[in-house]
């Protein structure tokens, strides 16, 4: 038997252009429509908001571990160029 699973992230930021920036940098990245994974992504202030919907446990997991590899990409670039 499979479960849905969500799940919300809370990621704040030092400044709001650095969640803008992640913002813009993340949400182009949609979700593989044959994992039936939703995404949604917003930025208030300083915090980036992602919330995940998935059919089963498995698929969240997965889809959340591939976000937070593109997070770290975008903080370490923003963190090397400025």
């Amino acid at each position: 038997m499979s479960a849905e699973g969500k799940v919300e992230l809370k990621i704040p930021f030092p400044t709001e252009r650095e969640a803008e920036i992640a913002y813009n940098s993340l949400r182009v990245d949609a979700e593989p429509k044959r994992g039936g994974v939703m995404k949604t992504l917003t930025h208030d202030g300083k915090t980036l908001v992602a919330n995940f919907t998935a059919p089963n446990p498995k698929s969240l997991r997965v889809s959340v571990n591939g976000f937070f590899d593109y997070l770290m990409l975008v903080t370490e670039t923003m963190e090397k160029f400025g």
